[in-house]
């Protein structure tokens, strides 16, 4: 059992909340039991060390035998060294490194998608993640994080996302104008969300949500610059019909994506 929590080894698992160390080691950190458990499901292989706590894995017994079945020890670590690993102040037992496995650009579009979500300049990691849980969830082909927004492997994002970053490709990195060149030569309607769109119940009603899209959420504070929205084919906002100021990024983005999947799920496109 690992008991010293200002070991080396524990302080090069820590440092993983940095960027500066995800990028020189091409790592990241995975924290709590619902993270772990899709890591070790659907990509084992990017699985490079899983600590435990021994009450944790008593107590989720299904992550200890999916880690069995996938060749992957597990390290019993005690309450200490776990906390002094995690980013959280509450990591439920079990942290993990992983290897970071970003999709390439151009493979995101070469695969014909018919939904995706494109995030440009989005900061928060907590609605970065969040986006990339409701895409996953209305069955979304692929998310891009452009060079501007959040890093994917920033702790925060990575729990927000609940595991889904396991289980869509997520490509960082490009520049929003060429991401948006890819998108049009690979067929995909670019629809920006921002404020100063239409009603998003006529996109709807005239039937441009069946088509293959690519959405477009900007940054939390102010949106898509008039530029930005220009580069689109249509831009469209989320209607409040309530007293609410204004409409969390993260939500909006859900209803966004879930109302693409709604109407070309009506038209037999799954």
């Amino acid at each position: 059992m690992l008991e010293n929590p200002r070991s080396p080894r524990v302080r090069a698992v820590a440092k993983l909340a940095k960027k500066p160390a995800r990028i020189e080691s091409g790592l990241f950190l995975l924290e709590g039991p619902q993270a772990v458990a899709e890591a070790l499901t659907f990509r084992p292989q990017l699985v490079v060390e899983l600590y435990a706590t021994p009450t944790a894995l008593e107590r989720y017994t299904d992550i200890a035998q999916t880690a069995v079945d996938a060749g992957v020890d597990v390290e019993f670590v005690t309450e200490e060294v776990l906390d002094a690993m995690a980013d959280t102040v509450t990591p439920q037992g079990f942290v993990a490194v992983c290897h970071q496995f970003p999709t390439a650009v151009k493979d995101v579009f070469a695969a014909g998608p018919r939904l995706i979500a494109i995030l440009e300049e989005v900061r928060d990691p907590g609605n970065a993640g969040t986006i990339v849980r409701a895409a996953d969830a209305a069955g979304a082909d692929a998310v891009v994080f452009t060079g501007r927004t959040v890093d994917l492997y920033n702790p925060k994002v990575v729990r927000s996302s609940t595991g889904s970053i396991f289980h869509l490709p997520v490509a960082v990195g490009g520049h929003l104008e060429d991401v948006l060149e890819r998108a049009r030569a690979a067929g995909l309607t670019v629809l920006a969300a921002d404020v100063k769109g239409d009603d998003l119940l006529s996109a709807r009603t005239e039937g441009v949500l069946e088509r293959p899209t690519a959405w477009l959420f900007g940054n939390e504070a102010h949106g898509l610059p008039d530029e930005q929205l220009a580069l689109a084919d249509r831009v469209v906002t989320v209607p409040i019909y309530g007293h609410a100021e204004s409409m969390n990024l993260a939500t909006a983005a859900s209803v966004c994506l879930y109302e693409s999947a709604f109407a070309q799920r009506s038209v037999g496109h799954e």
